[in-house]
Formats: structure tokens, sequence, C-alpha cells
């Protein structure tokens, strides 16, 4: 069994909030705009992190981190990138990665909304963490945690760390 935390949009904050979350799973991994360095390597530092770049992250995000990630992880097979759409509106790009890779969780984030459903017509989830960051039109920022077991994914959860422009000391950008 596999703990995973799913972020994106951090757009260079990185918190104590979300940080908490971090220390709790086994791995995490960002669904794109990552927006520095420093957020990457705050999580590297504490677990494992995969990724993908997302459109406002620059040529140091980008040459470690790449458009698409395709991998399985605890007997899940995962597709994650960052601008994809959803379910019956996919881009024409992931529409085809999914029709050939055949993934049973498809992740994507851009769209600051958290987003969770069923493709019954590819046989696979499609995950949106929404925003945890602070720059964005989101209201609340979210993130999504949850466990890959044997192939199956289990005990999903959805977390508010609460409204994007209401921050205290505690939420300051590490």
């Amino acid at each position: 069994m596999k703990r995973i935390l799913l972020l994106s949009d951090t757009h260079g904050h990185l918190d104590e909030k979300i940080l908490k979350y971090v220390r709790s799973v086994d791995e995490v991994w960002h669904a794109g705009d990552i927006g520095t360095t420093a957020v990457a390597d705050g999580i590297s530092k504490l677990k494992m992190i995969r990724g993908v770049y997302g459109n406002i992250d620059g040529h140091e995000l980008r040459s470690q981190f790449s458009e698409n990630q395709i991998f399985s992880c605890d007997g899940v097979k995962v597709l994650m990138t960052h601008i994809g759409g959803y379910p019956g509106r996919y881009n024409p790009r992931i529409r085809n990665l999914i029709r050939v890779e055949k993934p049973q969780l498809y992740i994507c984030g851009h769209s600051h909304i958290l987003k969770v459903m069923q493709d019954r017509k590819n046989n696979l989830l499609h995950m949106n963490p929404g925003a945890c960051g602070v720059q964005g039109f989101h209201k609340i920022r979210t993130l999504l945690r949850f466990e890959l077991n044997q192939g199956k994914i289990e005990n999903l959860e959805a977390v508010e760390l609460g409204v994007r422009g209401q921050l205290n000391a505690n939420d300051q950008s590490i």
C-alpha cells in the first residue's frame, strides 16, 4: 500500500499546512504549475516527488519534470499531465494518450477546480486536486490524499486548506 498526496498549482507557494500533509504520505505527486524549484526541493527533502511541469513553470522546472508522467504505482497505471481536460472534454493529445496507454488513473491540474470523476468509457478515474497555492481565481485551497493498494484506489480524501486570500502566520510561504 502507498499513501499519496496529490497537489497542483502551488505557483511557488509551500506552507506548513501543505507540509503537514506531505509528512503524512509515502509519495507526493504534483500535477504542474509548481512555480519555483524551492517548492519542489522543499517537498523532495521530505518525500519522493513525482511531477509534471505546468504552463507557468520555467526552464529549470521543465528540465526537472516532463510534460507527462506515465507510471505504475502499487498496481495502478497512472497518466499525469498539467493541461488535458476531463472526461468528455479531453484535449486531443490526452485523448490519444489515454487510448494508447489505458491508465486506470488520469491526473491533471491547471483549472484550479477540484474534480474527481469516473470515466466509464475509458475505464479510468480522473482526478484534479484543484489548487493549493495562493495565486489564481480559486476561492478554497485544496489537495487530494488517497491510497493505492494492489491495483485499487482507496480512501480518497479531499482536503480544504482554507480560503485563498485569508492567510495567517503559519500559511506564509516556506
